[in-house]
């Protein structure tokens, strides 16, 4: 199965926690029904990316990485490469490499997707239609700042950083009620 057959999967199966996230959902299993390279970088003006919100092993905090880039606090996560087999590995991947974290556990379904523009490509505007996830990591893991972040921090759920927005604050907020085992949805906030 190539990548942009997993998506299609994932995504075609995802139960959207609210009608404008179902919408998203739509909105990218149409750009990866007309696009075949809708999971590369190269592809313009948007492309399907992945990501995942680290969790502490007692589910009190995340981990979020200060952009280097954007100077914009995050989730880890980013392009899709060649080699990644599922979206699921992919987000994986880059919560491990922006983490420094080995033994992260990704759960395998999506909790929420994020539509958003970025600086990214020739054409503008540009937007990651990003898939993201949620990682627990193992107990006393300790992070390593990568080359892609200003810092690396772990933050309580109730206590994010000043200027978080609400697609982060979304995620946190969907992540702890998925590891919660807590069924009721959070508002949409599908786009930053």
């Amino acid at each position: 199965m190539t990548l942009h057959a997993d998506a299609v999967r994932v995504l075609t199966a995802w139960t959207a926690p609210d009608p404008a996230q179902d919408e998203l959902r739509r909105d990218y299993l149409a750009h990866l029904a007309t696009r075949p390279d809708a999971m590369e970088r190269a592809c313009h003006p948007d492309h399907l990316t992945a990501s995942a919100l680290v969790v502490d092993a007692a589910h009190e905090r995340v981990l979020l990485t200060l952009h280097r880039r954007l100077q914009r606090w995050l989730q880890t996560g980013g392009h899709c490469e060649t080699d990644d087999v599922t979206l699921a590995e992919a987000a994986l991947r880059e919560a491990t490499e922006e983490s420094g974290i080995d033994g992260l556990v990704v759960d395998p379904e999506p909790v929420v997707l994020s539509r958003h523009e970025v600086p990214c490509g020739p054409v503008r505007p540009a937007h990651h239609l990003d898939v993201q996830y949620v990682a627990v990591a193992p107990q006393g893991a300790v992070e390593v700042i990568s080359d892609e972040s200003s810092d690396l921090q772990w933050f309580a759920l109730d206590a994010l950083p000043e200027g978080v927005d609400d697609s982060v604050r979304t995620l946190v907020e969907l992540s702890a009620r998925r590891l919660r085992g807590t069924p009721e949805p959070a508002p949409s906030a599908g786009t930053r």
